[in-house]
């Protein structure tokens, strides 16, 4: 899965971090995935699964569902909670900080090119 092209970015920053903050949270939601259980398909049977899982990972599934909902928006399709006329909403550059040194550089820039914008 790889981000699309649909949305244009606000500006050229943003549309240079699109990819390398879906990469991030793709790869955080990959690692979490591999450390639970296997999520099965129907609704009750997920419900059992969310109910047999211990108070930590009941927390690593929520991240996961939040890391993957902001995947699914960076790459075009909105999700539930952001504007789809945000394509790189402030939640997905909070969950790719620190990971990546010159990537939570660019964030920074990014995040102070919008306040000037802004204000």
């Amino acid at each position: 899965m790889t981000p699309t092209t649909a949305e244009a970015a606000p500006d050229p920053l943003g549309a240079a971090l699109r990819l390398p903050v879906w990469k991030t949270l793709s790869g955080r939601a990959d690692a979490i995935r591999r450390t639970l259980p296997p999520c099965p398909g129907t609704a009750e049977e997920r419900h059992s699964w969310l109910c047999s899982l211990t108070p930590e990972q009941a927390r690593h599934a929520a991240l996961l569902e939040r890391l993957d909902a902001l995947c699914e928006h960076i790459a075009g399709r909105p999700a539930l909670g952001y504007s789809a006329d945000n394509p790189l909403p402030d939640a997905a550059l909070q969950e790719a900080e620190g990971f990546n040194p010159q990537l939570t550089a660019l964030i920074a820039r990014y995040r102070a090119s919008r306040s000037e914008t802004a204000g």
